[in-house]
């Protein structure tokens, strides 16, 4: 089942040319930490490298918004429109609490969101320091927690979305601006999409995996399946019952393979009940070296198999790894050539791989 979802989210071979591909088949790409999200969506792809990422995210080819559940992902200008429709009044229910912890209710949020409008317009892109300095002078407090849930709620409304980077700082547009492309759909048929796009993109998956990953109901997930069940084949494996697009059919793939995963790819973060199918218990075994840890995840052929972390130099890459058991001559390669892909993503050349045992 593993090998299968890692045949379905892309990792087992590279198939797709650009970040968009990418995005378009996972539907939405978990990233409250824009670097590592680039990594995910270049690692599944032939030759794209950091800068492509950038010039994709400043060009709005792909966009970040909150989405999904209460964090940050990366969206399609076509799909977000349709996606919040769906999710956006889920995931403030979520959100309900912080909202009456923070003082911000109906009223406060509706007056942030036209301020909003009116600051952003035109291809204005501001970013959240200029926002709250705006804000503080409409009388609006708006630090830290208040300022993240004051744009997170614009972001939900479908009021707000990334804008291109601005230096190193983030940027905030609005959607109508950013994404005119988005499609147009009705809440049945947003939830057909959304339910197919799913477990095509992530299957074999169960309706509890489904529900964590979108934060939809129960109810509205069997709704879903109602309307694109006859698109999905139906299977019971491992005694949970999995919904997927097709049946496994895909070229056997070279082992060993090594991929150096980011914590928060889809390939972890996309389940919930059926996540045990990696053999998740020594995933909390997170090494420190000083104050630097190993939070990156590495997956031999399709099982996790250690952590590693990354340190920049001026002209080369150094990575380490804190394995759950040693390599051999031919999986210590897989690693390396994981690293050296990982190095040509940055634009700098990959030392040897440092290991150490966990």
């Amino acid at each position: 089942m593993a090998v299968w979802r890692m045949h379905n989210l892309g990792l087992s071979r590279l198939r797709f040319e650009a970040p968009e591909e990418v995005v378009r088949s996972l539907c939405a790409v978990q990233s409250q930490d824009y670097g590592p999200a680039k990594w995910s969506i270049a690692m599944r792809t032939q030759e794209v490298d950091d800068a492509a990422m950038d010039r994709a995210f400043n060009d709005g080819t792909i966009l970040r918004t909150h989405v999904l559940r209460p964090t940050w992902h990366i969206v399609l200008p076509a799909d977000i429109g349709w996606m919040l429709q769906v999710t956006g009044p889920r995931v403030k229910a979520l959100n309900a609490y912080m909202y009456r912890r923070e003082g911000l209710d109906d009223s406060t949020l509706e007056h942030s969101q036209a301020l909003l409008i009116d600051a952003l317009q035109e291809g204005n892109f501001l970013t959240r320091k200029q926002l709250s300095d705006m804000f503080e002078a409409a009388g609006i407090a708006a630090s830290r927690f208040r300022l993240a849930y004051i744009l997170m709620d614009a972001e939900l409304s479908g009021t707000i979305c990334s804008g291109p980077l601005n230096g190193k700082q983030h940027t905030y547009a609005l959607i109508d601006e950013r994404a005119p492309q988005s499609k147009n759909l009705t809440f049945d048929e947003a939830l057909a999409e959304l339910t197919l796009r799913y477990f095509t993109g992530h299957g074999p998956a169960t309706m509890k995996d489904f529900k964590s990953w979108s934060s939809l109901t129960m109810a509205n997930i069997q709704k879903g399946l109602d309307m694109v069940g006859p698109q999905l084949e139906h299977e019971v494996i491992g005694g949970m019952p999995c919904w997927f697009a097709e049946a496994a059919d895909w070229p056997k793939v070279a082992t060993p393979t090594v991929h150096l995963l980011q914590t928060y790819d889809e390939y972890i973060m996309g389940y919930s009940e059926s996540r045990p199918v990696l053999d998740v218990s020594r995933v909390t075994e997170l090494p420190r070296q000083g104050t630097a840890a190993f939070n990156h995840v590495i997956v031999l052929d399709s099982q996790l198999a250690g952590h590693w972390k990354r340190t920049l130099k001026k002209t080369s890459l150094m990575i380490e790894a804190a394995l759950y058991r040693p390599f051999d001559d031919a999986q210590t390669e897989a690693l390396q050539t994981a690293a050296d892909r990982h190095g040509d993503f940055i634009g700098v050349t990959a030392e040897p791989v440092i290991t150490t045992a966990l």
